[in-house]
């Protein structure tokens, strides 16, 4: 998602206010209060991909005779990228982009980047591809081309069996995470309309980590908490049935591979994950992270909604 200056701060701007905070677990480890790594999640098997040739060898000769795939990836940001315990690069966004890799015939060979750097070293040609939970939009879409794959926005969950209306949690106490767009814009503004309506102000509870405000919601803590949807999608899948969604995911806007300006590349890419969706092993992909809620049907090159 976007990381960026301070008058991108909507809710395309998620991620750019992560980018101080330290690993990201989405997982309600309430008893051992692990971090991000791979012992804290389920054991994700790689969903297997054969190669394609008709879209193999549409590749740019670069990239064929390097068998090779350079991505630039910023973590932490738990499901989607982060590290294991082994120090491994792993998540949703890795097993999408392996499986376009395999489509392709190449191996994707993933390298840590600060976001910010991500799109300038892709116009430079440092890599071939960002892949970052980045956020396709109309302003990113002048320096760089997006193929995307994935929609996201905000989702709310809840104690199971306790419900809480995310347009009218007046009073309630909702966890966030530090620095996040639902903790500077989304709630506030929330809060707001509820104080305008006479109404008690949400007590807005941050945590530096996302594990922590998941945890405060499965101990009840809090009666509510508010993260990007497949942030929130795991947290839920990771909790043993503790907590569930509040309302629909809203806000939503596309996740899209960055690539240089007028590549070819973009449309490859294209080809290669719409594969994946028309046979199903996209779909499975995200339900092995527990993030089919943003599961897409097609792909498009350059798909921002604002």
């Amino acid at each position: 998602m976007w990381r960026a200056a301070v008058s991108d701060r909507s809710f395309l701007g998620r991620r750019t206010l992560r980018v101080t905070l330290g690993a990201l677990a989405a997982g309600a480890l309430v008893l051992t209060g692990c971090t991000n790594t791979e012992e804290t999640g389920p054991s994700v098997a790689k969903v297997q991909v054969d190669k394609v040739d008709e879209i193999a060898a549409q590749l740019p000769d670069k990239i064929k005779q390097s068998g090779r795939l350079v991505v630039g990836v910023n973590i932490p940001y738990q499901p989607n990228e982060y590290k294991d315990a082994s120090g491994r690069i792993v998540g949703f966004d890795v097993d999408l982009m392996d499986a376009v890799a395999s489509v392709l015939g190449v191996k994707a060979e993933y390298v840590e980047s600060a976001f910010e750097k991500i799109i300038p070293s892709i116009q430079a040609g440092t890599y071939d591809v960002g892949m970052s939970s980045i956020t396709d939009s109309k302003e990113r879409e002048q320096q760089v081309d997006f193929t995307t794959y994935f929609n996201a926005g905000v989702q709310w969950a809840q104690q199971k069996g306790k419900p809480i209306d995310p347009e009218n949690a007046c009073g309630k106490k909702v966890a966030v995470q530090a620095t996040t767009v639902e903790h500077t814009d989304e709630v506030p503004a929330k809060s707001a309309k509820c104080v305008a309506e006479g109404k008690p102000a949400i007590d807005i509870k941050p945590f530096d980590e996302q594990s922590a405000a998941t945890n405060a919601l499965v101990l009840g803590q809090v009666d509510a908490m508010s993260a990007d949807s497949p942030v929130t999608a795991y947290a839920i899948k990771q909790s043993n049935g503790k907590i569930e969604t509040a309302g629909p995911v809203f806000d939503s806007a596309p996740y899209g591979w960055a690539v240089p300006k007028g590549a070819p590349l973009a449309a490859v890419l294209q080809k290669a994950v719409q594969h994946l969706m028309d046979n199903g092993q996209y779909l499975e992909i995200t339900k092995n992270w527990g993030v089919q809620e943003g599961a897409i049907g097609k792909s498009v090159v350059n798909g921002a909604v604002s």
